[in-house]
């Protein structure tokens, strides 16, 4: 493993770990909760705030954090106030967050020159500050994601439900999208401005997708989240290809492998089923005397 004798090497992979996790559980939600495109919106918001700390001779990374954070606000107002179009709050804030940014980086011709790095990442560049700010986010939005488990659980399938339960619908969401924004702001050195969304969607897609439940679905999207940034990571150093790009692509191909198989698999059974018909019967003829019995 010589990629990992280098320090930048190391802390990229540290940096993609972390935020990797975070990432993967918070797109479980976000899948479940029909807002998957929340993440690509806020993303295009943080763009908006490292044109304003570029103007303003700030620190683009704590206004792009900032930027999120109040855009995800945002997000969740709007939606509030169009409740029968839902998604009309994802499309306003994403217009209104990349106008704004491309009218400042038009105020800020130094600025617009070197936007690459924001558009597509640089994780190879994560320096001490910005990996004690992702540990720092990780950390908060796990503690989150512990203590709120079941409010979130319920508030994620039906918001009505969660009402009549008790749960504060209208602080936790906005909590939620505050969380979603910090996530973001974090994940955006890692895969850029364009490929945020892949590190919060793909995982959770495939996840949901050949998960037996809700909770096996989180630990699959953290396990394919974590392998394929470090397969994207390890692809990167050896093929000398951009890193988020690298990583954005790693995570589809297992998104396409995994339908595939599971696909394949469903196939395999069907003809099983076809050859040996009695065998079904059988089994589920034994099926219902265990279930009559009580037997679980």
């Amino acid at each position: 493993m010589e990629m990992l004798h280098y320090e930048f090497m190391q802390r990229a992979f540290l940096a993609g770990g972390i935020v990797s996790i975070l990432a993967s559980v918070l797109g479980v939600y976000l899948m479940l909760r029909r807002q998957a495109l929340m993440a690509d919106t806020l993303s295009h918001v943080s763009l908006a705030g490292v044109a304003i700390g570029g103007l303003l001779h700030w620190n683009p990374v704590v206004t792009a954090f900032a930027a999120a954070v109040i855009g995800a606000c945002g997000v969740e107002y709007v939606r509030r106030s169009f409740k029968a179009f839902s998604e009309i709050s994802i499309a306003i804030i994403m217009i209104g967050g990349l106008g704004f940014a491309v009218v400042t980086m038009n105020m800020n011709q130094g600025l617009s020159k070197s936007m690459s790095s924001y558009l597509f990442g640089s994780i190879l560049a994560v320096n001490t500050v910005e990996l004690w700010l992702m540990l720092g986010v990780a950390a908060a939005g796990g503690l989150y994601f512990y203590f709120m488990r079941r409010s979130l659980y319920v508030l994620t399938f039906n918001e009505d439900t969660a009402e009549t339960s008790g749960v504060h619908v209208r602080l936790l969401s906005f909590s939620f999208s505050v969380v979603t924004g910090m996530a973001v702001a974090v994940a955006m050195p890692i895969v850029g401005v364009l490929l945020v969304s892949s590190l919060v969607i793909l995982p959770a897609a495939l996840a949901i997708r050949i998960a037996p439940g809700f909770v096996a679905s989180i630990w699959l999207s953290i396990l394919i989240g974590l392998t394929g940034v470090c397969t994207g990571l390890a692809a990167s150093y050896q093929l000398s290809t951009p890193p988020g790009g690298t990583i954005a692509l790693a995570l589809l191909l297992f998104l396409i492998s995994g339908l595939l198989l599971k696909r394949g698999w469903l196939y395999i059974g069907k003809l099983r089923n076809k050859r040996h018909p009695q065998r079904v019967e059988q089994q589920s003829g034994e099926d219902v005397v265990m279930i009559s019995q009580g037997t679980p």
